[in-house]
């Protein structure tokens, strides 16, 4: 097809005219409607997109999965954007792509049983300046992006997979001998730390990695440099930067190669009733991560993933610190996460600041843990304005609540006593711009049944966690309620049974409790 041309009895009858199609997205009505009883003021902008159609079989993509359809699918994009606006369709059928950019204006809409697969070839990538983990770097371009754009969204029924068990790197106390000797028959392996890469290249990129999974090259790399290690480079699934009115409903995201969802510097963000997964081994393999945005709702959405589910950033240290944009305005409600290493989570990249965030009526079941602060000397920001309500969990691994200022890169649990003994010291420094602070959070009505420790308190001495006020809580495990480092505590109607030690601990380090 000619390059540009639409057939006009194509559009027409893809926009619905005399088919009763419609695309169906959520309405500004639905969204005020939900965060109308917030407990600060927000408002969430939701797109809007005229009625042209761009069904990218018109444009060449092939919904049998025989050749790639990111040409086909990038041009209807294009098109539909250039020209004003409107609907590019994805109808049912199997499409194999490499990354795909949508702009402004563009409502992608996926059919159901329309399943979108990412290539996992990895020349298909190019390496682009990024953030990743809260901190300035380089990675592999997403498959899915999107940077400065207004006014786009991901809608339907469809699925999109990124591959990104081709990227991960796997360790192998995590699979069967059986999966394993599968996966080892591509690939390389340190046989010393038992860990597969894709390549030699990926397995020595690690060696150079200073700050957990961002690798610091010696002065003066070049581009070239940064692409000699591209495998190491996994992407985010899906990276929108600088965007406003972004709606994401109704498909489903899955098997990313690090992060699954990540809206960066983004305004007026709305997730509904999505599908976020990732296998529950996936290194880095995150839900979704809010970073330095603002007017967000995430609504009706189902989390099974390998790292933290629902979670708070605003970047990391130094880098965060300088942007200085917080994360704020956030609402998160009727949620279910059924694997992750936090149900919702604050940090640990919190730099740049995270407040006005409620989070309520949601449903945590074997997650790592529960509700998880977490920070560290030497990010600053602060995190406050935080209200949690009705939260329900189930066979929580570690803590159902934790706040963990001293956290050291590695999953609870993961760590032993010595370690973390190790990390926290002995000295106190002074509180300074690289001092992370937690106040004026509030909890209330959370049931958890069974985990291995029900609250968990660990904040600074030289920056105690400050004004937290816990209300009708219930909570039974292995051990109690543990406050360490705490400023301004009150509990009210809390609840713990412990099958050993103390049901509830309050160490000397905590000042100004107040208990009814």
């Amino acid at each position: 097809m000619k390059k540009g041309f639409i057939p006009l009895l194509s559009a027409l009858v893809l926009a619905g005219c005399g088919t009763g199609t419609s695309y169906q997205q959520t309405t500004q009505k639905q969204v005020n409607t939900i965060i109308k009883n917030a407990p600060f003021q927000m408002e969430v902008t939701v797109p809007k997109f005229p009625g042209m159609v761009y069904n990218v079989l018109d444009y060449g993509a092939d919904p049998t999965g025989a050749k790639l359809s990111g040409e086909g699918i990038q041009h209807a994009i294009d098109l539909c954007s250039e020209t004003g606006g409107g609907t590019v369709l994805i109808p049912a059928g199997v499409y194999v792509t490499g990354p795909i950019v949508l702009k402004s204006n563009v409502r992608l809409y996926t059919e159901p049983n329309a399943f979108i697969q990412f290539s996992d070839d990895y020349a298909l990538y190019p390496v682009i300046d990024a953030s990743f983990e809260g901190l300035d770097t380089k990675r592999c371009q997403s498959p899915i992006s999107a940077r400065n754009a207004e006014n786009i969204a991901i809608c339907g029924g469809g699925t999109f997979n990124g591959k990104g068990d081709s990227w991960r790197p796997l360790k192998k106390s995590k699979v069967t001998g059986a999966q394993w000797k599968q996966k080892i028959k591509k690939g390389v392996v340190d046989e010393e730390k038992g860990v597969w890469y894709p390549d030699s290249a990926a397995m020595l990129a690690t060696a150079l990695c200073e700050d957990q999974n961002v690798p610091v090259l010696p002065a003066g790399a070049t581009q070239e440099d940064w692409e000699t290690i591209r495998t190491f480079l996994r992407p985010v699934m899906l990276n929108f930067i600088g965007c406003k009115n972004v709606l994401l409903e109704g498909v489903c995201f899955e098997n990313s190669p690090a992060w699954n969802l990540h809206p960066f510097v983004c305004e007026n963000v709305v997730l509904r009733d999505l599908d976020v997964r990732n296998p529950w081994y996936s290194q880095n393999g995150d839900g979704a991560d809010v970073e330095s945005c603002k007017n967000v709702l995430i609504e009706n959405c189902r989390f099974d993933v390998g790292d933290d589910a629902i979670c708070m950033k605003s970047g990391k240290n130094e880098d965060g610190r300088r942007r200085g944009i917080p994360s704020e305005n956030i609402f998160v409600k009727n949620c279910v996460v059924y694997h992750g290493h936090g149900g919702f989570v604050v940090g640990s990249e919190m730099s740049g600041g995270i407040k006005n965030i409620n989070v309520e009526d949601c449903l945590f079941i074997g997650t790592d843990v529960g509700l998880r602060f977490k920070s560290t000397r030497g990010r600053g920001g602060v995190v406050e304005n935080i209200f949690i309500n009705r939260i329900n969990m189930s066979d929580i691994v570690n803590e159902a609540l934790l706040f963990d200022l001293f956290y050291g890169g590695k999953g609870s649990g993961e760590e032993t006593e010595e370690e973390i003994a190790a990390r926290m010291g002995t000295s106190i420094p002074e509180a300074d711009e690289t001092t992370p602070a937690f106040r004026d959070i509030t909890i209330q009505n959370i049931i958890c049944k069974g985990s291995k420790q029900s609250i968990y308190f660990n904040g600074l001495p030289e920056m105690k966690i400050q004004n937290v006020n816990l209300a009708n809580i219930k909570m039974s495990g292995k051990k109690g309620a543990v406050f360490n480092q705490t400023n301004g505590l009150t509990l009210k109607n809390v609840e713990v049974e412990a099958e050993e030690g103390e049901s509830i601990m309050l160490s000397k380090s905590v000042d100004n409790v107040s208990i009814e």
